[in-house]
């Protein structure tokens, strides 16, 4: 257990010692936090006081908490590679996208693809499609 620092919140201590352990690594960026369980053991600590410590690093950003996951250390949002990556292209509407956006078999599109990655894993695909309103 960490030694107490005397003058700061409970909460606060164990924020800053889980902040320390995602940016020392010992705790992986994407990698989950240990259970709450777990921490209220560690830090003999009660189960509100726990929560609001988390509560504490999801607002700095430096964690997330997603239903049926717990909550994981996130990515650098500073890292370049672990910025969304977003492509445009021009695109022929077919029949499908065409029917989706009342228009014509052939009508110019653009199409937005972006990919946002978790670490080295694609978290997640959007595709937008809008009109091209000067092409028509």
């Amino acid at each position: 257990m960490p030694t107490p620092h005397y003058g700061q919140p409970r909460y606060r201590v164990i924020a800053d010692e889980l902040r320390e352990r995602i940016e020392s690594g010992v705790i992986p960026r994407g990698s989950l936090l240990p259970t709450e369980s777990v921490l209220i053991a560690e830090f003999r600590a009660a189960r509100g006081t726990v929560r609001k410590a988390i509560a504490a690093l999801r607002e700095e950003g430096i964690a997330a908490t997603e239903h049926g996951r717990g909550t994981y250390a996130k990515a650098h949002t500073d890292d370049p590679a672990d910025q969304p990556e977003t492509r445009e292209r021009k695109i022929s509407a077919d029949t499908d996208l065409a029917a989706l956006f009342k228009v014509e078999v052939g009508t110019s599109l653009t199409v937005r693809v972006t990919v946002v990655r978790r670490g080295d894993q694609v978290d997640a695909v959007i595709r937008t499609y809008r009109t091209n309103p000067t092409d028509s």
